[in-house]
């Protein structure tokens, strides 16, 4: 291992070399294709030969040469490798010919086979090379890189150490650019534990014969999530099949993603990219065994909106069906969007990674809340794990997996079973970035019995799903007002729309406009001057007011509406006044003081609202055609644990000691 670091660390230094040409954001930029290129130069050596004869032998034979290329491709067992180069140049060679470096480079990158071609396209590695080249830094970077300190030859460097050194060098440069490093990918141990959920109820199904199993991740980064489940299923039944999909937005990290796969012997066709999920999945017709993801949060969809929109209004015929959230926050479009890719006869499960905006944002009848209404009220979730803080590489904040699956065991069946699992953690050595807890193999191992088990206790709570259920009522105080004709309240009249607009003008002769706000400023004069005559009694009844206001009105013709709103910028709240009432004689409300409350689906809404509404308001009601249920699952509600306030003793005690220290600081000073 110490050997493995040394590497990260070398290629890590290389940076350097770019100081002046490149800015420091950009780094990554050349090194990460150059690992890259690297990594496929060693892998190809062992076959370097055979591929070259190759097609020597068969030059101008073939119409497509590729079969051919790629059955000579092979590793030093045997194995075909996928893809091929048949330049006569490697990294060794090309440092003899610094003269033509530039030209000689670019050949062999056109000798690669097109589904490497489109890797380095992708890293727009060409431009870099001429802009190298100019710097006349090219030599010396190709030179660096042939060193053996970046010996990167699979016996040297496992696939395993390989994806850890492209994450570490990933992480590492984001860090330094102060960019997001962990949107492209998960810690190590993270990963560990979503595997392990994932699969933790499959051990049987899985030691099947002949047994075919498709993984998905729809933001895969560097592909570390599929990598972990192929591995997880092969230790379980080396004999099962199992097929990788993903799909990722960014250029540099598809292009990590998919040379990965190719150097691991997957079908790197799968991977797709580099597009959005939301707005361009490209399996649209598949459906998969397993799906994980750590999905970005508290990213905006801004980008999606139109296509989103119009998935959404398939309905379920599409991805988005459930609802929309608002705008700045994707999560629970990407929920959605592997709920919909689960099997429709066969069992699929799900491991998603969020923060904890999916579980409460949003009231009754928004989007959030109704997304979260048909997952649970469709049975998709299973668990929920809170992990603890300062977990990942890029932010501090605690973080949840949810497990979803469309198939429950029985005595799983409508219910929710939450883990608060914040205090399972380590402490790392060495921070990296963000991360300054770790989970150990035996915190993982406890959080998988536990959701294993299945039992109540303390760090785990089972729910049914109406639980997190409740119907949002709205209460209604009935309208009491007293009414003024006062200086203070005539103020009031500027605030009403149609009063204020008498003074506005859409003509755009200066003349014809001026004229109209004089008239429009003589008409509420008018206005103020008759309302005056009515006295600045105070009354308490609405009609009678109403009828001294039409009165003094009544040579200025106003609309109906225009003196209701005049009589409402007179008036204030008064508990001690009549009730304002419609033309059936039923109380109207105030809307200031509307409010609503939340009632526990479980719990009889008449019932509640006599116990815990009337006997503080006894005039109010409730507007049952307003009803709208929503979901929202509050972590912290479900595991509070109250903790008394330290004595008072015990505070003034450390204030003396803090207060002693700073005045013998301040006599040292002296």
């Amino acid at each position: 291992m110490g050997n493995f670091q040394e590497k990260i660390i070398f290629i890590w230094d290389l940076a350097d070399l770019l100081r002046g040409v490149y800015k420091r954001n950009e780094y990554q930029k050349v090194i990460l294709p150059f690992t890259v290129l690297k990594r496929f130069d060693c892998v190809l050596n062992d076959s370097k030969k055979a591929v070259l004869e190759t097609y020597n032998r068969y030059k101008g034979k073939f119409e497509n040469m590729e079969p051919v290329l790629l059955n000579a491709a092979k590793d030093k067992n045997g194995n075909p490798l996928g893809f091929y180069n048949y330049s006569k140049y490697d990294f060794k060679t090309l440092l003899e010919d610094p003269e033509h470096i530039e030209q000689n480079l670019m050949h062999y990158l056109d000798c690669f086979s097109k589904n490497v071609q489109d890797i380095f396209e992708n890293f727009h590695i060409k431009d870099h090379i001429a802009r190298l080249a100019k710097a006349d830094l090219l030599f010396l970077l190709i030179k660096k890189f042939s060193e053996s300190k970046v010996d990167l030859h699979p016996d040297v460097v496992s696939n395993h150490e390989m994806g850890t050194i492209f994450e570490e060098l990933i992480r590492k440069f984001a860090e330094q650019s102060n960019e997001e490093a962990g949107e492209h990918f998960t810690p190590r141990d993270v990963v560990k534990l979503m595997t392990k959920l994932i699969f933790v109820e499959n051990g049987i199904h899985l030691k099947q014969k002949n047994l075919v199993r498709l993984v998905y991740d729809p933001a895969c980064g560097t592909g570390g999530m599929l990598t972990s489940c192929k591995e997880f299923i092969m230790s379980i039944n080396k004999d099962v099949d199992v097929v990788l999909f993903g799909q990722e937005i960014n250029e540099e990290i598809y292009a990590i993603c998919k040379s990965d796969m190719l150097m691991k012997g997957e079908d790197a066709g799968k991977i797709k990219g580099p597009l959005s999920t939301l707005s361009k999945d490209q399996f649209p017709d598949m459906k998969f065994d397993f799906i994980i993801s750590n999905p970005p949060y508290g990213r905006k969809w801004e980008q999606d909106k139109d296509a989103v929109k119009k998935e959404a209004e398939r309905g379920f015929e599409g991805r988005f069906g459930a609802g929309l959230p608002r705008i700045n926050d994707g999560q629970l479009l990407f929920l959605q969007h592997m709920i919909s890719k689960m099997k429709i006869k066969e069992k699929s499960r799900i491991a998603v990674i969020t923060n904890g905006s999916p579980l409460f944002t949003g009231d009754a009848g928004q989007g959030e809340s109704d997304i979260r209404k048909w997952m649970i009220e469709n049975d998709y979730v299973e668990a929920i794990i809170a992990l603890p803080d300062q977990l990942f590489f890029n932010t501090g904040i605690h973080t949840y997996i949810w497990v979803l699956t469309n198939e429950k065991p029985s005595e799983r069946v409508g219910k929710i079973q939450l883990i608060n699992a914040v205090s399972f953690f380590k402490k790392m050595r060495k921070s990296l970035g963000n991360k300054r807890n770790y989970l150990s193999d035996d915190d993982i191992n406890e959080i998988v019995k536990l959701h294993d088990k299945f039992e109540k206790n303390k760090y785990c709570k089972i729910f049914d799903n109406e639980e997190f259920g409740y119907t949002r009522v709205t209460v209604e105080r009935p309208l009491q007002l007293n009414y003024r004709v006062s200086e203070e309240r005539l103020e009031n009249l500027y605030s009403v729309n149609a009063f204020a607009k008498l003074t506005e003008s859409k003509q755009k002769d200066p003349e014809l406009k001026l004229k109209e706000e004089e008239e429009g400023k003589k008409k509420q004069e008018e206005i103020i001057t008759a309302l005056k005559t009515i006295g600045d009694k105070l009354y308490k009844n609405w009609d009678e007011f109403e009828a001294k206001i039409k009165d003094a009105l009544r040579e200025l013709d106003l609309s109906p509406n225009f003196i209701k709103n005049i009589i409402l910028a007179l008036s204030e709240h008064d508990d001690s006044a009549d009730y304002v009432l419609d033309k059936k004689g039923n109380k109207l409300p105030d809307p200031k003081l509307r409010d609503s409350e939340k009632i526990p689906l479980k719990q009889d809404i008449k019932e509640y609202f006599e116990k815990e509404v009337s006997p503080y308001y006894p005039d109010a009601w409730m507007d049952r055609k307003k009803d709208k249920v929503g979901y929202e699952i509050n972590f912290t509600k479900y595991f509070y644990e109250y903790k008394p306030p330290r004595p008072l003793e015990e505070i003034e005690k450390d204030i003396k000691e803090v207060t002693g220290e700073i005045q013998e600081l301040i006599k040292e000073e002296l």
